[in-house]
C-alpha cells in the first residue's frame, strides 16, 4: 500500500454524509493529510445555512494536526467527496484553504495535493497559488530573527 492509498482509506472512513440538523450538513467532503513527521490526520466538511460556520475538510484536518501535535507543515493532502480525485480540478482545495495552508507555514507551498488517484498525479500548492502575497511578511519575520 502506498501513501496515497493509506491517505485515501483514512479519509474514506470519514465519508458518511449526514444532516446534523435541518441547517447543518457534515461528512460530505473528506480529507487526509500527512504531516511533516509522517503522522496522518483527517477532517470532514461541515456546512451551515448561514455560511459563517462553514469549515472545509482540509482546514479541519489541518486544525486536528495542529491541535494534536503542534505541527504546521503538511507533506501530502487528499480531499474528495464520494470518490477519490479523478482529474485536473478534482480534489483541489478551495481558495480559503489554499490561503490558510500558506499562512499556517510557508513550507506548505511544497505540499503535494493529489489530483488523480488512479494515475497518482499531484500538484504542489505553490502551483495553485503562485506569487502569493504573503511571502514578503515571512521574509520580514526572518530578517527580525
Amino acid at each position: 500500500m502506498d501513501i496515497w492509498e493509506e491517505l485515501y482509506n483514512r479519509a474514506k472512513a470519514e465519508y458518511h454524509p449526514e444532516e446534523v440538523s435541518p441547517f447543518i450538513t457534515a461528512h460530505h467532503v473528506v480529507c487526509a493529510i500527512e504531516a511533516e513527521n509522517g503522522d496522518i490526520y483527517t477532517g470532514f466538511c461541515i456546512e451551515g445555512c448561514s455560511g459563517v460556520m462553514n469549515l472545509c475538510a482540509e482546514r479541519v484536518a489541518a486544525l486536528n494536526m495542529y491541535l494534536q501535535s503542534g505541527q504546521t507543515v503538511v507533506k501530502r493532502l487528499i480531499a474528495f467527496r464520494d470518490e477519490p480525485p479523478y482529474g485536473k480540478d478534482s480534489g483541489m482545495p478551495c481558495g480559503a484553504c489554499r490561503e490558510f495552508f500558506m499562512q499556517l507555514d510557508e513550507r506548505n507551498e511544497d505540499m503535494e495535493i493529489l489530483s488523480d488517484y488512479h494515475n497518482r498525479s499531484t500538484v504542489m500548492l505553490k502551483e495553485l497559488i503562485p506569487d502569493w502575497w504573503g511571502r514578503e511578511r515571512y521574509q520580514q519575520q526572518k530578517n527580525k530573527e
